[in-house]
């Protein structure tokens, strides 16, 4: 099989763990990292033994096969187009960009040229999500009347990270927002979400919450809940039920799932909990990044383009809409 070389912009948490994945898969033949703190760059470059570029117009000029990038939010739209520009497939992590036009504005670019582009939801990847969305399309739950989803951190991010995040919706919720179109086929008509503060300051601060709820429906008439909170000390919280009229398919439900029953003589788990998403999803980021290598390489069909994150996006703005203002809101509120 053909290998390419592969760039990687930006090395931070995520961006080391992706270079690290990279650079053990068959169908890559190097990996060259770059970042806007190029020490950092070459000090990850140095210890997973990858190539350094020292700016990102060196790694765009590397003879690169695809481009990954796990940079700062406000930074993807630039150099998406520039790497579409000069023929080079991308993988980006979500989001697309920082607001809905900048999203539109790459959508819309991307359209106009065969050069594929794939947006990270990695929970597309994991085998219990597409278990789930097997028996869905299959139709041995009947017809599906509720779904409830639940992302809840062990612990909140860095200060720092929250005014940039673009806010609990648009930062954590859109994957389980992404999740339930995928799972289901269905699309998302009508959110009503609201939200609290009860930890640190620094949410509030930035016109944030660190607890959400949201109750969504579906264009079949289905009814959706996401619950979402930044500070569950039990462990890393990620589940989907899928409930039909005739069954139903559970997501996340396993040894390390940070669930304590207190009826008495229920057995506890000997297995730790979950500690974070990175080892929670860690296969599914492995396969996602394999299925981009093949997307890039052989013109495999991209399974997540722009359009997709922008579906997901509609829904986190709607969400942040609707908590501000005490309301539902129709999504056709938020489309541009």
């Amino acid at each position: 099989m053909s290998t390419i070389r592969i760039g990687l912009a930006g090395t931070g948490r995520i961006g080391v763990s992706h270079a690290e994945t990279l650079a053990g898969l068959p169908g890559v033949e190097a990996v060259v990292v770059a970042d806007a703190d190029a020490d950092r760059a070459r000090t990850t470059a140095d210890k997973l033994d990858l190539e350094f570029a020292p700016d990102i117009d060196t790694l765009l000029a590397a003879d690169l096969g695809g481009l990954v990038i796990t940079t700062a939010t406000d930074s993807h739209p630039e150099l998406i187009l520039a790497a579409v520009e000069r023929g080079i497939p991308v993988f980006c992590e979500k989001p697309v960009a920082a607001d809905i036009a900048g999203t539109l504005a790459v959508v819309e670019r991307v359209a106009t040229t065969p050069v594929p582009v794939q947006i990270g939801f990695q929970r597309r990847f994991d085998a219990g999500y597409r278990a789930a969305r097997a028996a869905v399309a299959s139709g041995d739950l009947g017809w599906v009347h509720t779904l409830r989803a639940t992302t809840l951190d062990p612990a909140p991010p860095p200060a720092e990270y929250i005014p940039r995040s673009g806010g609990i919706f648009r930062d954590c919720g859109v994957h389980d927002f992404d999740i339930i179109r995928w799972v289901t086929g269905r699309e998302i008509t009508e959110v009503y979400a609201t939200g609290a503060n009860r930890g640190e300051q620094f949410f509030a601060a930035a016109n944030d919450v660190d607890t959400a709820a949201v109750i969504l429906r579906l264009d079949d008439g289905a009814l959706a809940t996401v619950s979402l909170g930044r500070y569950n000390g039990a462990g890393y919280d990620v589940r989907l039920e899928v409930l039909g009229a005739q069954g139903n398919a559970v997501v996340g439900l396993d040894d390390r799932a940070p669930l304590h029953s207190v009826e008495p003589g229920y057995p506890q788990s000997a297995l730790s909990a979950w500690p974070g998403f990175m080892d929670r999803f860690r296969a599914a980021y492995t396969e996602e990044l394999t299925t981009f290598v093949a997307v890039a390489a052989t013109g495999a069909p991209n399974p997540c383009p722009p359009g997709e994150a922008l579906e997901a996006f509609y829904v986190a703005e709607a969400c942040e809409l609707s908590r501000r203002e005490g309301r539902p809101v129709p999504l056709t509120e938020v489309r541009h």
